[in-house]
């Protein structure tokens, strides 16, 4: 979908409301007077568009009052169809119909609308008071017996009627009671001087569930396929979460400290997937890591970089504080094939060409002036145009709950975690066009955010002379070693004296050997290493920004304070990761709070890999001696004897009550049997950042952050 239209707070931020956000209301009708300009009519099946989410946007000249509808079934319904992705068959619907409901999904009441026959199947139906821009409107399609339902608010007014539509009416807006239902719509219904958060988050959610890449077997029914949906923890969790984000009301949305902030971003992506794109293998399961870079880009008019990096832009619009994101993180990726066999394939550089995990600019809720919340739409990129492998990347949209804040500076800190799935797909090239062809690759990702407000002059004097604490993952995979999968977990200090950095660290490194068992050992290092700034080339002229450089391997970035630095690293002897450092406190560890628990744990079993994603988990520190736990998130796992790769599932646990330990100058240690949360919490007591190590089942190793809830 291309991202035009209305503003949807819950995720997407339209361009045209951005450029005259002085006066939206003339900003709205300049946008609903507007025929829509996407591209004629494409099947998603082969169209593939870097730059866009993954859901192709059609249209044939629609007037501002219309609405394109496909209905897309399961293949057992249409076996011989048109088919296109996800699986799905394209078929004419024998029927349409609209109706107004509730959360009761009752026909209630009629609308006036009008329909008429589009290309290829497809129907267009006008709305001649108005496309709706609440859920109370649904699309119903008959095909055969089987029915299945959209709603007509739709932010890119290019509806697809298909599983993913249906599980949103009916799981979604089935599951308000009556009572939210009708705030849901006073808000939509409000004027301009009462208006709400959530007035256009449901059109956004309407359109974001189909960027959603999963595939729906095609013996399924449509109940069947809605209760595959409903089973996949990713798509469920997101689809609730925007649900529930369209509740806020107006007095939860804070605006940012300054009309616009540019962050330096570290990033580290942790992967688990299964690979097709080498079919001597059969299959095998892939562990994969991403780290940020900086991109060099060259054209006509010279020399440019990407740094990584995210903007937060604030301003008011109808009445409501807005805050619109946009980052950009190019990445390098490595990867470890592991086969049934017990063989490994390391794939660097030479395999994957530097990638970019880009955001689509959208809107979010900075709640409490703390947490910056809403729906995230992922960009797809294109790697090694022009050679002989040109793949396509697709991510699945994801839920961000991000805290913000920081020490001296409002604002110098957004700190992340945030789970996606994603395929790579074999593009073809047709003249300028780009057409899909076979999947090579399904994964998922469990990503770390450290984004790190930009400072104009910095100076490394700012470090000197102080003391930190650290957390570190890496990972190295090497298939030429007899321990061609390490991971390690460290936490220690750092004494930073000049561009000087004397080390201690203690370790927990797990490994599997080439005959594929697995081993957890720890130890300790010490080190001296160096520090130096690390300028950005801006089209003013060389700056400093707050990028830093760790020896050779390292690039990152510090807080405007020096209180948070963090580093990816990069060939590292350990491998590729990150390390997080922040200042020693001196005074004790927080005796109370509550805390949102985000990161990933990675777990070695005999015949298993296991990925778990934290995102909703609360960590309560109940006394200066004790903490709970409460896990909620994802769990995805590989079967190595099989290579299969189980769809995300909901991680159930019971609640977990830790022995609490203040270790001085800001380093805790959570200990619950062989399960141990250990590293520092920083001087105004909002941040943690830990390493797990949980040797309760298999071996396994993590790295996760707690950030203070409201």
């Amino acid at each position: 979908m291309r991202f035009t239209g209305l503003l949807a707070l819950g995720s997407l931020l339209g361009t045209a409301l951005l450029t005259g956000c002085g006066d939206g209301s003339k900003s709205i009708d300049n946008v609903k007077g507007q025929p829509n300009s996407f591209p004629p009519a494409t099947n998603a099946l082969d169209d593939f568009q870097p730059g866009s989410t993954g859901d192709s946007s059609n249209s044939t000249d629609l007037g501002d009052k219309e609405v394109l509808v496909t209905l897309e079934v399961p293949g057992n319904l249409a076996p011989t169809a048109e088919l296109t992705r996800r699986n799905l068959r394209i078929v004419a619907p024998d029927q349409i119909s609209v109706y107004r409901s509730d959360n009761t999904l009752r026909q209630l009441a009629s609308v006036d609308y009008e329909v008429r026959n589009g290309e290829d199947g497809r129907r267009i139906v006008n709305f001649p008071e108005g496309v709706p821009q609440g859920p109370d409107v649904i699309i119903e399609a008959r095909y055969g017996n089987a029915v299945l339902r959209a709603l007509a608010a739709d932010s890119d007014r290019d509806i697809k009627i298909n599983p993913f539509s249906e599980y949103l009416v009916s799981k979604t807006l089935a599951g308000y009671t009556g009572t939210e239902f009708d705030q849901v719509m006073d808000c939509v219904d409000s004027n301009q001087s009462d208006l709400c958060i959530n007035k256009f988050v449901w059109p956004s959610l309407a359109d974001l569930v189909h960027d959603f890449e999963i595939d729906i077997p095609a013996n399924l029914s449509v109940s069947g396929a809605v209760d595959l949906l409903a089973a996949r923890t990713d798509f469920a969790g997101f689809v609730n979460s925007i649900a529930q984000y369209a509740l806020f009301d107006s007095s939860a949305s804070g605006s940012v400290s300054a009309a616009s902030i540019d962050y330096n971003s570290v990033f580290l992506g942790m992967e688990l997937g299964r690979s097709f794109l080498e079919s001597s293998l059969g299959g095998p399961g892939q562990w994969g890591v991403r780290i940020a870079k900086e991109e060099r880009l060259e054209d006509e008019n010279g020399v440019s970089y990407i740094y990584p990096g995210l903007t937060l832009t604030s301003f008011e619009l109808l009445g409501i504080n807005v805050t619109s994101l946009a980052g950009d993180i190019p990445y390098d990726r490595e990867t470890l094939l592991h086969t049934a066999d017990q063989s490994f394939f390391s794939r660097g550089i030479e395999t994957w060409r530097r990638n970019s995990h880009a955001s689509a600019p959208g809107a979010a809720t900075l709640q409490d002036d703390t947490r910056l919340v809403g729906g995230r739409a992922l960009f797809q990129s294109v790697t090694g145009r022009g050679s002989s492998r040109v793949i396509g990347w697709t991510r699945n949209p994801y839920y961000q709950d991000a805290y913000v804040g920081g020490g001296d500076d409002d604002n110098d800190q957004v700190l992340m975690g945030y789970f996606s799935g994603g395929k790579a797909i074999r593009l073809k090239a047709v003249g300028e066009e780009l057409k899909r062809q076979d999947t090579v690759e399904n994964h998922f990702l469990s990503a770390l955010e450290i984004n790190l407000r930009r400072t104009t002059g910095f100076q490394l004097s700012t470090l000197d002379s102080r003391s930190y604490n650290t957390v570190s993952f890496v990972s190295r995979f090497d298939q030429n070693r007899l321990q061609p999968l390490l991971m390690e977990a460290g936490t220690g200090r750092w004494s930073v004296n000049g561009g000087t950095v004397a080390e201690e660290l203690t370790t927990r490194q797990m490994t599997r050997d080439n005959n594929g068992q697995a081993a957890l050992d720890t130890g300790n290092r010490s080190q001296v290493r160096t520090l130096a700034l690390k300028e950005s080339i801006r089209p003013s002229g060389p700056e400093q920004t707050g990028r830093l450089s760790l020896d050779s391997v390292g690039v990152g970035a510090s807080s405007p304070d020096g209180a948070l630095l963090a580093f990816n690293l990069d060939d590292s002897p350990q491998g590729d990761g990150l390390i997080i450092a922040g200042r020693q406190i001196d005074g004790s560890a927080p005796s109370s709070g509550r805390y949102r628990l985000q990161g990933f744990v990675l777990s070695l079993g005999a015949d298993d890999n296991r990925l778990r994603h934290f995102q909703n988990s609360i960590l309560t520190i109940a006394s200066p001696i004790q903490a709970r736990l409460a896990m909620a998130g994802v769990d995805v796992s590989q079967r190595i004897s099989s290579g299969t790769l189980n769809s995300p599932v909901a991680i159930d646990q019971p609640l977990q009550v830790f022995d609490y330990t203040d270790l001085g100058d800001g380093q805790v240690r959570f200990r619950n049997g062989d399960l141990v949360l250990e590293g520092f919490v920083t001087e105004n007591h909002d941040s943690l950042f830990l390493t797990v190590q949980d040797s309760r089942d298999g071996v396994a190793l993590g790295l996760v952050i707690a950030t203070r809830q409201p």
